[in-house]
């Protein structure tokens, strides 16, 4: 409560209610600053104290609200995917590298999914490996791996586990040659 006493000091606010001091209460040091900053810049006026003393109520809530709906995870497979892929002719391969994160739809199923690492490494590589040069080389051809890739491996998990593990798939590198 001091730190926020001393916030409204030097923001003056005719109206400020207990509600308002509580917001101010509850805001981290980065949004201090933004609002000492603020208070600098903001004029006498009425309509402008209006204005920033909402702007500053519904900021105190955001941050709150964020962290408590995340409870996601996300789990790489490590190391790097490096496979070869079809080239033009039977003769000339290609290969790629590709860094894979998974998002897991809840903090508490992380174990599991890295009990069945080895089975989402080689669904992984095996799509890698059967896909033509065409579409490893264009965005929309890597769309529709990474959208293979986590339709296997959700299908795999399900199989496995009876559940839905794995909600998304992620490359955070993507390269290749060929």
């Amino acid at each position: 409560m001091r730190i926020a006493s001393i916030l409204i000091l030097h923001i003056p606010l005719y109206f400020c209610s207990s509600v308002i001091k509580l917001c101010f209460a509850t805001l981290q040091l980065d949004h201090l600053i933004y609002l000492v900053s603020l208070a600098q810049i903001m004029t006498k006026s009425l309509a402008s104290r209006l204005i920033a003393t909402a702007l500053l109520v519904s900021s105190a809530f955001t941050p709150a609200f964020a962290q408590e709906k995340a409870n996601f995870a996300y789990l790489g497979l490590e190391p790097d995917i490096v496979t070869n892929y079809i080239g033009e002719s039977s003769r000339k391969l290609g290969y790629v590298r590709v860094t894979v994160e998974l998002m897991i739809y809840k903090v508490e199923q992380l174990e599991i999914a890295e009990h069945h690492m080895p089975l989402l490494r080689a669904t992984a590589i095996d799509i890698f490996g059967s896909q033509p040069e065409e579409k490893v080389k264009s965005l929309t051809g890597r769309e529709d791996i990474r959208r293979a890739i986590l339709k296997a491996l959700q299908d795999h998990m399900k199989k496995e586990t009876g559940g839905e593990i794995i909600k998304d798939v992620i490359f955070t590198k993507y390269l290749y040659q060929g």
